[in-house]
C-alpha cells in the first residue's frame, strides 16, 4: 500500500487509524524541486516513534518522487541513538501513544534498547579485543579505521545470533585486521 502523506498530521491520522490494523505502508516523499506538498524524512520518523513503528528501506519512484518502507517495529530490532533521542523529545512533548511506549518498555525489558550503546561509543567488547591482540598490528589497523568503519564492524560482532557465528566473526577481524584488512563483505 502507497499512502501520500501531505504534512505531519495527516500522517499521525493514518497511523492512528491504521498502527494496530497493518503490519507496514509504503510513505511517498517528494523530492525538494517538485512542488508538491510532502513530509520531512524526520518529522515522518517521529510520528512512527509515536506509534511503536520504524523506518526502513528506500525506493526511487521517479525523478521527483521516493517512497520508503514503513512497519511496526519487531520486539528485538535495535534502536539508533538518534531514533532514542526522537523518543525523549517526544515524550517530553506528550506526542507518544500506548502503542509507542510499549515498543520502547519492551526493548529497555528484552536488552534491544542498549544493544547499540557499546558500538556507538566504539567500545570494543573483552573478546575481540583480546582477539585483536594476538594479530601483530590487528589492534592498530582496527584503530586506524574511521569511525563509521568500526561501528560497522562492531555491529556485524555484535549482531550475531549464536556464540559460535559470533566467534568465527572475531577470529575472521582478527586475522583480517592483522594483515591491513577488512572482511571481503566491507571492503
Amino acid at each position: 500500500e502507497l499512502f501520500y502523506p501531505k504534512n505531519k498530521q495527516h500522517w499521525r491520522e493514518w497511523l492512528f487509524n491504521n498502527h494496530h490494523r497493518k503490519d507496514a505502508v509504503w510513505l511517498v516523499f517528494y523530492k525538494k524541486q517538485s512542488d508538491r506538498k510532502t513530509i520531512s524524512w524526520s518529522d515522518a520518523v517521529d510520528e512512527a516513534l509515536c506509534f511503536g513503528w520504524i523506518d526502513s528501506k528506500v525506493e526511487s519512484i521517479d525523478k521527483e518522487s521516493y517512497k520508503q518502507y514503513f512497519c511496526q517495529r519487531k520486539p528485538n530490532s535495535t534502536w539508533s541513538k538518534i531514533n532514542k533521542e526522537k523518543i525523549e523529545k517526544l515524550i517530553s512533548t506528550n506526542q507518544m501513544t500506548k502503542a509507542g511506549f510499549k515498543a520502547v518498555e519492551r526493548a529497555k525489558q528484552n536488552g534491544s534498547w542498549t544493544i547499540l550503546d557499546q558500538v556507538e561509543a566504539l567500545i570494543l567488547p573483552e573478546d575481540l579485543k583480546q582477539a585483536l591482540a594476538g594479530y601483530k598490528n590487528a589492534l592498530e589497523y582496527f584503530d586506524g579505521l574511521s569511525k563509521s568503519n568500526k561501528k560497522m564492524l562492531l555491529y556485524w560482532i555484535i549482531s550475531a545470533k549464536r556464540q559460535e557465528t559470533r566467534q568465527k566473526r572475531i577470529n575472521e577481524l582478527a586475522e583480517l585486521a592483522g594483515k591491513g584488512q577488512k572482511p571481503k563483505q566491507f571492503r
